[in-house]
């Protein structure tokens, strides 16, 4: 996806099928996609993000036919500025749209709270989405508790359909209520696929007008006094809303009752039609989940005899449903979560629902049993690898050979996260987007271990630099070494501050990081090339002999994105004289590519996967590796 972005933004080519307008049309899409084109045919006029899996695609394809589409589009530099950005168009009166994942709302939420309080005037909807069984999270926190917390409307989606059509239904209530609305997806939406059929793109209005009010968007404790009132006033509104609306809808006549929402009413409907019960079960889908429907929910729980929530995470609606059904004085058995029924942990799955539901209601589950793979060997596993030529490796490894297996290693939220891994060992301690720098400023405070942390360029920029600032300004000693790989390789090789964008065809102004370091007040600032593997040694023993505050800038393109964005040649692969080699194994020991393999004895090289970046070949101790001869 990243590489169609960097060429259709340049070139403008093939009109992108997502803008295409034709109504009716139907088109098989990814969630992501579908959301994408929600938001085309809502007329958006600027969208934000920090890109985190799994909602990156929708930026993605959002910024490869921004020029096309005619809005505006920015990659922000993290959460909090992109919803801050969002919101003050969307207080402007034009229609704006923010993306993160779940984790990005932690970032983000400082300003939500009190945006909540402000409200909007053009439609602002705010794209989050959750990462149940934490497929590329560092957590798996439930964000439906934003919307409670914030006070805010969500809205969750089920199909790739709804996916785009909620989208455009998100704007029209945002504007209804002249709130924020929360689009709320999890991992298997976000990367679903299904027939999305097309509607009618409306007019792109670009332009708004901010219209002075300070005693309504000045948020001092006179003014927030007031506003909170009218928050719950709306909150009154969007309840009166979410009773009538469509996506919260009753399916069945059974007295057998099952709640759901999201990705979870698929595997509901599957297990129903599994397990032959439909005219026993009655399903309360809610899709504008929040405000929780009491009225529609309290007939419900009138008509039925026991209800199963599913849900994935916590029992958020569970709760909810419990707490409305006491208030109206309706006694019959609600479960979800707890022993023999949903964990709180993890997503769900068709076979699990389908179990449970057939457990809670007694009945006998038909369904064909597993074909037995008993006699099938495990597929060998395969652990999350820094590429080959990665220059994080080559980094890891000079700051090892100097610091060795003593130092402690906070690490940051990036590919060269997977430095945590054997052989290269080089992650003690991860929190979240920039806790590497602040953790580092207390285990240097409290212990006498020496201290090296590890950040990527782009979260160098998203919450690195007041972490570095506060290592400054409280005389803090560790060193801190920035993996600038040029740019945001985990997500999908988005661009940040610090990236130059012209090969893409996009005009900002680029950061330079050694800049913004040495303006925080670093005095020791080293920039190397991790490649050489000597001049990164010694930057290493420099940072080490010296008495403070230490920055190496590791500078050197993710070889993928130089070779597709910036048309970088592949240089020539390596491979192993085995006249030469006497088996030390430091190339496989110390660096652990997954070009360098053993076989029938000996120490091979993958030609195929080897990028010649010579970096197994300067750490031989036999000069056994050596480039292949054209």
């Amino acid at each position: 996806m990243t590489f169609k972005i960097s060429l259709n933004v340049s070139t403008g080519k093939n009109m992108d099928r997502l803008l295409i307008d034709s109504s009716g049309k139907e088109v098989f899409l990814l969630g992501n996609e579908a959301i994408a084109r929600g938001a085309i045919e809502a007329g958006i006029a600027v969208v934000t993000c920090y890109p985190g899996t799994p909602s990156s695609e929708i930026p993605d394809n959002l910024f490869a036919m921004y020029k096309e589409g005619g809005f505006y589009f920015e990659y922000s530099t993290n959460e909090k500025v992109a919803l801050e950005v969002a919101a003050g168009a969307a207080i402007s009166g034009v229609r704006s749209m923010c993306t993160m994942k779940h984790v990005g709302m932690n970032v983000a939420s400082d300003s939500l709270m009190t945006l909540a309080y402000l409200g909007v005037n053009g439609g602002m909807v705010i794209v989050n989405a959750d990462d149940p069984s934490l497929f590329s999270s560092q957590n798996e926190q439930d964000n439906r508790y934003y919307a409670r917390l914030s006070g805010l409307p969500m809205i969750e989606p089920t199909t790739a359909q709804e996916m785009k059509d909620m989208t455009v239904a998100a704007f029209d209530l945002s504007e209804q209520l002249k709130l924020p609305v929360i689009l709320r997806t999890t991992t298997r939406l976000n990367h679903l696929r299904g027939v999305v059929k097309f509607g009618t793109i409306q007019a792109v209005n670009p332009k708004g007008f901010f219209k002075k009010d300070p005693f309504h968007y000045v948020a001092v404790p006179a003014v927030s006094r007031n506003l909170h009132r009218i928050l719950v006033d709306k909150y009154e509104q969007a309840l009166e809303l979410s009773e009538v609306s469509g996506y919260n809808r009753v399916i069945g006549k059974g007295r057998w009752g099952i709640v759901t929402s999201g990705v979870c009413m698929n595997y509901v409907q599957d297990a129903i039609d599994d397990l032959g019960m439909g005219d026993k079960v009655t399903i309360l889908r809610l899709g504008f989940s929040y405000p929780m429907p009491k009225d529609l929910i309290g007939e419900f729980l009138a008509s039925v005899e026991k209800v199963l929530v599913v849900e994935e995470l916590e029992p958020v609606m569970e709760n909810d449903i419990r707490s409305i059904a006491q208030s109206k004085g309706i006694g019959i058995p609600i479960n979800g979560k707890g022993d023999g029924l949903f964990s709180r942990l993890y997503e769900l799955d068709p076979g699990l629902v389908r179990r449970t539901i057939a457990s809670y209601f007694g009945v006998d589950d038909t369904s064909p049993e597993a074909v037995d793979a008993g006699d099938i060997p495990d597929l060998p596993r395969r652990p999350p690898n820094l590429c080959a030529g990665c220059p994080h490796r080559a980094m890891y490894y000079a700051v090892k050979e100097v610091y060795g297996t003593d130092a402690i290693y906070p690490s940051d939220i990036g590919c060269y996260t997977l430095g945590m891994l054997p052989p290269l060992s080089m992650a003690d301690i991860v929190i979240c987007m920039g806790g590497s720098v602040g953790s580092s400023c207390g285990i240097s405070r409290v212990t006498d271990q020496r201290v090296v942390s590890f950040i990527g360029d782009s979260t160098f920029f998203h919450a690195g630099i007041p972490g570095l600032i506060n290592a400054v300004h409280n005389n803090h000693k560790f060193t801190l070494v920035i993996l600038d790989n040029g740019t945001t390789a985990m997500t999908g090789h988005q661009p940040h501050p610090g990236v130059d964008t012209a090969p893409m065809g996009v005009e900002t102004t680029q950061i330079s990081i050694e800049s913004v370091v040495r303006g925080c007040g670093v005095e020791h600032v080293q920039v190397v090339n991790p490649l050489r593997v000597r001049k990164s040694i010694a930057a290493a023993q420099a940072s080490r002999d010296f008495d403070g505050i230490s920055v190496i800038i590791s500078q050197e393109p993710c070889p993928l994105y130089a070779r597709v964005v910036k048309g970088a040649k592949k240089a020539r692969a390596f491979y192993v004289n085995q006249d030469k080699c006497t088996h030390h194994r430091d190339c496989i020991n110390l660096l652990a590519c997954p070009a360098i393999y053993r076989a029938d004895g000996k120490t091979m090289i993958n030609e195929a996967l080897c990028i010649g970046c010579s970096v197994c070949a300067q750490i031989c101790p036999d000069n056994a590796i050596v480039p292949l001869k054209e």
